[in-house]
Parts: C-alpha cells; sequence; structure tokens
C-alpha cells in the first residue's frame, strides 16, 4: 500500500467528482436546499391547514333534544357551533365529511337533570379527522361548561360555592431542560436523516467510479497504470466516503440554520393564534430549535463509521454490475433496507439495550435519540461504535477482495 499513490487517486477522482454536476446535485444542492425547502414547505402547509380548521366554525347535527329546550337552546346560542336540523343520514353526512358531528341528546333530558339524576350524552365523529377532531372538542367545551353552569346553580340553593368540590387544582411544570425536551420530541428524527444523506450521498458516486467507469470503457486504463489494485480501490473509496459525510455536514449546517431562523419565526407565528393549544404547539416548537450541541457531535460520531460501510458496501456492489443501468437496480431497493431499521429505532417503546447495539442502522437511530436528549450512555455507545467499525473494516476488505476479482471487473 502507497499512501501517495492513494492521495493521487483520491484527488483525481474527487476532483473528477467535484466537476460532476449531478455530484453537486446530490452532495450540496439536494441537503443544503431542497430538503430544508421542502421540510419548510410542509410546515407552512401544516400551520395554515391547523389554523384554518381552528378558525372555521365547525358543523354539528342535532339529534333528539325535542323536550329538553334548555340545552338544545343553550347549543344553538353557542357561538363556536353551527347547528343543522336532524337528517337520517347523519353517519353517512360525517364519514363524508359534509357534516364534522353530531350530538344526541337523550329523552327528557332536561327533566332528568332537573331531578338530580344523571344522563348520558354522545358525540359522533370521524376519528383522525382534523376538522371532525376540533368539532368533538368543541362540544365537549360547551358540555363540560352546561354542566358546570347545573354544578354552580345547584351548589348556590345549597349555600355552597364551586370550591366546594374543587378544593384544589393540578398543575403540571416541565423540570427538563430545553435541549431535553427537543431532544425527545425529534431526537429520532435527526440519526434517521443522517443516516439516510449518508447513504444516498454515496450512491451516485459509487456506482459512477465503478460501473460506470465499466460503461465509459475506462476501467482498463486505470488498471493499467502503474498503480496496485490496492492503492485505486482504497483512492476510490475514499472519495465515496467524503461525498458521503459532504452529504451529512452540508445537511446539517442546513438545517442547523433552518431550526435557528424558521423556528422562533414559526413558535411566534402559532403563538399568535391564541389559546392553549396554541401556546403549547409554540413551546414545542421552540424545544424543538434547542437541541445539545455535545449530542449531535456524539451522532455524528457514530454515523462516520456508518457512512465507511455504506460507502464500501455500495461500491461493492456496484462493482458486479456491468453498467450504471444495472447498479441503479442494484442500489436502488437497499434504500428500504435503510429506512426500515431507522424507522423502528423511531417507535415508542424501542430503548436501546446490548442485543440492539449489534443491528446495524437501528442501534445508531436508537442512540441518537439519547444523545441528542443529552443522555450519554458509554456502555452502549462503545458496543455501537465498535461493532460499527467491525462491519465497515469488513466492507472494505470486502471491496478490495471483489476490486481484485478479473471476473467481476470484466464482466461480459
Amino acid at each position: 500500500m502507497n499512501l501517495a499513490n492513494i492521495l493521487t487517486v483520491y484527488g483525481k477522482e474527487l476532483r473528477d467528482m467535484l466537476r460532476d454536476r449531478r455530484t453537486l446535485i446530490s452532495m450540496i444542492v439536494v441537503p443544503t436546499v431542497v430538503m430544508p425547502g421542502l421540510i419548510a414547505l410542509v410546515v407552512a402547509l401544516m400551520v395554515k391547514t391547523t389554523r384554518d380548521a381552528a378558525a372555521a366554525v365547525p358543523t354539528v347535527m342535532l339529534l333528539g333534544g325535542e323536550d329538553s329546550p334548555v340545552v338544545t337552546a343553550a347549543l344553538r346560542a353557542h357561538g363556536g357551533l353551527l347547528v343543522m336540523p336532524e337528517k337520517p343520514d347523519w353517519s353517512a353526512q360525517i364519514s363524508e365529511k359534509r357534516l364534522r358531528a353530531a350530538i344526541k341528546i337523550p329523552s327528557d333530558f332536561d327533566a332528568v337533570i332537573a331531578r338530580g339524576e344523571s344522563a348520558s350524552v354522545q358525540i359522533y365523529h370521524y376519528a383522525g379527522e382534523l376538522r371532525s377532531g376540533n368539532a368533538e372538542r368543541e362540544l365537549r367545551r360547551f358540555l363540560d361548561g352546561h354542566r358546570d353552569k347545573i354544578v354552580a346553580a345547584r351548589l348556590a340553593e345549597r349555600g355552597l360555592t364551586p370550591a366546594a368540590i374543587r378544593p384544589f387544582e393540578v398543575v403540571a411544570k416541565n423540570v427538563a431542560p430545553a435541549e431535553k425536551v427537543g431532544g425527545n420530541l425529534i431526537g429520532g428524527i435527526i440519526p434517521y436523516m443522517f443516516l439516510l444523506l449518508a447513504f444516498v450521498g454515496a450512491m451516485y458516486p459509487a456506482m459512477d467510479l465503478s460501473a460506470g467507469e465499466k460503461e465509459r470503457g475506462t476501467m482498463e486504463t486505470i488498471l493499467c497504470s502503474s498503480v496496485a489494485r490496492l492503492d485505486l480501490v482504497l483512492g476510490k473509496f475514499l472519495t465515496i466516503l467524503t461525498v458521503s459525510l459532504g452529504t451529512v455536514a452540508c445537511s446539517l449546517v442546513s438545517m442547523g440554520l433552518t431550526l435557528a431562523i424558521g423556528g422562533p419565526l414559526l413558535a411566534h407565528k402559532i403563538s399568535g393564534g391564541g389559546g392553549v393549544a396554541a401556546r403549547r404547539g409554540a413551546e414545542q416548537i421552540t424545544a424543538m430549535t434547542t437541541l445539545d450541541p455535545l449530542g449531535l457531535l456524539g451522532v455524528l460520531g457514530l454515523v462516520l463509521p456508518m457512512a465507511v460501510l455504506f460507502s464500501a458496501g455500495l461500491f461493492t456492489l456496484s462493482l458486479l454490475a456491468r453498467n450504471f443501468k444495472e447498479a441503479q437496480s442494484y442500489v436502488s431497493p437497499l434504500t428500504i433496507v435503510i429506512i426500515l431499521p431507522a424507522v423502528i429505532g423511531m417507535l415508542p417503546g424501542v430503548e436501546l439495550n446490548a442485543r440492539l447495539a449489534l443491528v446495524p442502522v437501528l442501534n445508531v437511530s436508537l442512540a441518537g435519540k439519547e444523545l441528542v436528549s443529552g443522555a450519554w450512555p458509554w456502555g452502549h455507545l462503545a458496543l455501537i461504535f465498535g461493532s460499527s467499525c467491525v462491519y465497515a473494516a469488513l466492507a472494505v476488505a470486502l471491496a478490495v477482495r471483489t476490486f481484485n476479482r478479473e471476473s467481476v471487473l470484466f464482466r461480459a
């Protein structure tokens, strides 16, 4: 192995990569501009949709209540709801989103309440649908207010105040630092994005420096040089790794600036809507923009051997292809292999342990949640980093062995 030769091959391949428009797009434009832009667009649309839904007056249908004028009159007078008369197809209307919810008042509701007995009011809604959920919450708010008025009147008749049945209030306060809250909210997304970008960033250069060389007919020219094959494969591998890590670095800088600048603006916009829900949403957005910087560096440290594994593995697989198109058919399905473990790591209840610390991709995703939250499980981190380095070394050795096989390099 000759270090000078490796660096020469590395420099040559890297210059060629940086001259390639497709490499610049995948390495710089996509992680720096496109992805933050798409995320900002999705968040803006989500905020707009949520605020529009919250501002709209829900349309609900009153079922029954003909013999209970007190509650029905109060419901129709409630400014937060548009009450429609009963129709037989009310359930279909809710399912088709033409009606947001329906409320069924039992028979003799006013009389039952006047006698001091209990009654049951049913709310029908479309579970999981935003506007139907708003209608359900508004109906619950009306019923809670109506119930409180009845209770207050009964207490007043007995010379008591509402405090007689509500002697104390419960107030929950967060004691966790902002970076821990933010890490808990989006801690699973960050390692997922880093891993995916490291993989995607290595895809094109891995295919171009192997199958692409075969297709252009330049592989034979390179092999005819005096540079040893080990030096050639290591130089190409370092080029792939550089592009992969460069993609992650560009994404990190871009997302950091997006969170630092756009986060406070978004939190201010959400809080401007007023209400408890708006304040909680603004607090969550603020927490998401406050992450532990050391934790982010720790995630990058764990992603490094995974980037080596991705670069060497993709290079090896691409060497088996006859041309660039065939390499794409080999490499593209592997995206699912990367996405699935990372998504599993984001699921609630999946916790890092010694066994999962040996599973590639999943281990980094789980550890990333801990690191961004400010927790440093050193034993598991050492196991993850060590196992990832072993996997990466095996992948590099496999790439070298594959590159030395004439039957692979000169497949017909």
